[in-house]
């Protein structure tokens, strides 16, 4: 059996990134979302072990003392990261594991994984962005203004990914991220050991 392959997905906040997400799921078989653990508090709506694992910041650097994260990062005041255990037990298992995180966890995961898979997502212009963060009807325009400056350091690293889709149409953006997961699941390391049978056959 082939082990999964580990992607990253990065995009600026309002980009649409975890819409998407949600949207390829259910279309692409033995993918999942790793379910990364924060500091921040759990919001309405939001489903412990679903959004997130949801720790204390004392709980959050004991882990960290102890290797327990692939990555993490601190964004604004609350810590992100990513569960070292649960990702490679699902990679063994076969199944491709998404993991929705910044540039900086993304460099990470590079130097201790480097065969693995990055997509950065860009929205259609700087006016879009704002409208989407505006249209949450979540935050005041302090903090608008504040994730819209992040979001120019964010998009900045773009060029560190292997792929760039922008999501301006939603069900384009969609179809191109299923088509790299798709394309990925084609590459020759890995049907060279899916189709070893036929091969040989066909080699007589």
């Amino acid at each position: 059996m082939n082990k999964g392959k580990l992607y990253i997905i990065s995009a600026p906040s309002g980009a649409g990134k975890t819409s998407l997400i949600k949207k390829l799921l259910p279309q692409v078989e033995q993918l999942m979302v790793s379910v990364s653990h924060t500091t921040r508090a759990q919001r309405e709506g939001e489903q412990e072990g679903v959004d997130y694992f949801f720790t204390s910041i004392d709980a959050f650097k004991s882990e960290i003392s102890q290797g327990c994260f692939l990555e993490y990062a601190q964004v604004f005041d609350n810590f992100y990261g990513t569960a070292q255990s649960s990702v490679e037990t699902n990679l063994k298992l076969g199944i491709d594991v998404i993991l929705e995180i910044d540039w900086q966890g993304a460099e990470q995961i590079r130097q201790l994984l480097p065969e693995t898979v990055t997509i950065f997502i860009l929205p259609p212009s700087t006016e879009v962005l704002r409208e989407r963060l505006q249209g949450r009807g979540q935050d005041s325009e302090a903090i608008i203004d504040r994730r819209m400056q992040d979001a120019v350091t964010e998009i900045s690293h773009y060029a560190e990914y292997d792929y760039l889709v922008v999501n301006d149409d939603f069900d384009t953006a969609l179809q191109e991220l299923q088509a790299i997961i798709l394309a990925n699941r084609l590459d020759i390391k890995r049907q060279r050991t899916e189709l070893l049978p036929l091969i040989t056959d066909l080699l007589g």
